[in-house]
């Protein structure tokens, strides 16, 4: 048993067959997790990490027991869940509607639609997480900490309460959280469980004041009683990057990536294909900036990292297929202005030693997502950035709570605005580039996953809500 547990969907590690059939922990290739991994293990912390088995491997360690990992002191634990269930619990009601409502992402006239289907979908993700709940209980000593993680994992602080009002909890949301007319649209019952659930914790803490604020008033209309709340923001992991930019996968990467751009000027954009990341207006922008700036054609490209996600999800394939067609036409348009050269490089491969290579080398980072919790990229690429580039950055992302004066703000659904944000940046005098550039990688690199990890542990605390079963 541990003093600390800390819980999410995925784990910091995956889980996989070498050739003489032993489990061998890789770490993930990217997000949050392996950097939570990475500070719980310089931090010396007896931790267990609880996760979803998703592999045949992690459904091996289930059935095993504990996973160390080659790090000190972290051990996996996995809950199995069936097929159906997990899939219920995580495409339908996490990703297909939760996701939606948090990003403000729902055709409201098509979609949701609750009926008896969806409500059976609820009944699994509520036993996703007393499934969750159960292992924490096994797993965490007496008096212990859990940290439980996102939107996938909302009911587990009730259960935690009911079952060990001893342990001291705390829940970290690292999406948005929508205002209270937008979690309206969830089904009024399923609106208060989630509340519920969430104020089981002895407190919630989020990324921006926006979405603590959210979180408040939809609490207080639902539930009638808010738990502790707090904000905390979180920066890049240098150690990680950096470890990242030094290995020879990146030189070779940074190698390649030079010999296609040539002498042009560079935007990049680094996001998994997902609907909240606004990949198809950020083309249409720099379709818009060609257009408005003939001198840019042939002296400026837009390379686009885009890793696949989601793609259980029609919606996630057909959002896909959509922006491959359109980066082939806005090609197809502009290839003889700009001197026989594709304009826009998508790459979709999921390689991070690409992405770290991209981000070394941009002259503009344009991140313009619809909505976004944080979005780290905003924060790791003025971490990486070796040729004092400028960040053209979405005023709904929470990164933008801290970087407003030295970004170049743009409202996501504004095709014009975002193409004259890109101009301005090009276009803009060396010395104010490197003054926002050089205080941009200041503020990245200021709040590490460490700093991050130990203020949320430090607001785990018993619930204020004792609710009876």
């Amino acid at each position: 048993m541990s003093s600390l547990v800390v819980a999410a969907n995925r784990g910091p590690f995956s889980l996989v067959e070498d050739a003489a059939g032993q489990l061998v922990a890789k770490p993930a290739g990217g997000g949050l997790a392996p950097s939570l991994a990475s500070a719980l293990v310089a931090d010396e912390h007896d931790v267990v990490w609880v996760a979803s088995a998703m592999s045949p491997g992690e459904r091996r360690a289930a059935a095993s027991g504990a996973i160390d990992t080659q790090e000190k002191g972290l051990a996996l634990r996995f809950v199995d869940l069936a097929p159906e269930t997990y899939s219920a619990a995580y495409d339908v009601v996490a990703n297909a509607t939760l996701w939606f409502c948090y990003h403000g992402l729902f055709d409201t006239p098509r979609r949701p639609v609750f009926d008896a289907r969806w409500r059976e979908a609820w009944e699994q993700f509520r036993a996703y997480n007393l499934a969750f709940a159960d292992r924490i209980c096994e797993e965490a000593d007496d008096a212990a900490r859990v940290l439980v993680n996102d939107y996938h994992l909302p009911l587990v602080g009730k259960l935690l309460a009911e079952r060990r009002p001893d342990l001291s909890t705390v829940h970290f949301t690292h999406t948005p959280f929508p205002s209270p007319g937008e979690l309206n649209i969830l089904p009024r019952d399923t609106r208060r469980e989630l509340l519920e659930g969430m104020a089981g914790f002895g407190a919630c803490g989020f990324h921006t004041r926006r979405w603590e604020h959210a979180f408040r008033e939809a609490a207080a209309a639902s539930v009638g009683e808010v738990p502790a709340t707090f904000v905390k923001g979180l920066g890049a992991d240098w150690g990680r990057l950096d470890e990242v930019a030094r290995s020879p996968e990146c030189a070779e990467r940074l190698e390649a990536l030079n010999e296609r751009v040539g002498d042009r000027r560079l935007i990049v954009r680094s996001d998994r294909v997902e609907l909240s990341k606004n990949l198809l207006r950020g083309f249409l922008a720099f379709d818009a900036l060609l257009a408005d700036h003939p001198e840019l054609r042939g002296r400026t490209c837009l390379v686009a990292r885009a890793y696949a996600s989601r793609e259980g999800l029609a919606e996630y394939l057909a959002y896909r297929s959509e922006a491959e067609h359109l980066v082939d036409v806005l090609n197809e348009k502009w290839s003889a202005a700009c001197g026989g050269e594709p304009p826009i490089l998508l790459d979709v491969d999921d390689d991070f030693p690409s992405t770290v290579a991209a981000l070394r080398r941009y002259d503009v980072l344009l991140v313009n997502p619809i909505r976004d919790g944080m979005n780290l990229v905003a924060k790791e690429g003025p971490a990486l950035n070796e040729r004092g580039g400028l960040l053209v950055l979405s005023e709904e992302a929470g990164a933008y709570e801290g970087l407003s004066d030295v970004a170049l703000g743009v409202q996501p659904f504004d095709v014009a605005d975002t193409a004259a944000a890109l101009a301005r940046a090009l276009d803009m005098p060396a010395d104010e580039r490197r003054r926002r550039s050089e205080e941009l990688k200041r503020r990245c690199l200021a709040e590490p996953p460490a700093a991050w990890l130990a203020a949320v542990l430090a607001e785990a605390r018993l619930p204020t809500r004792r609710p009876t079963r």
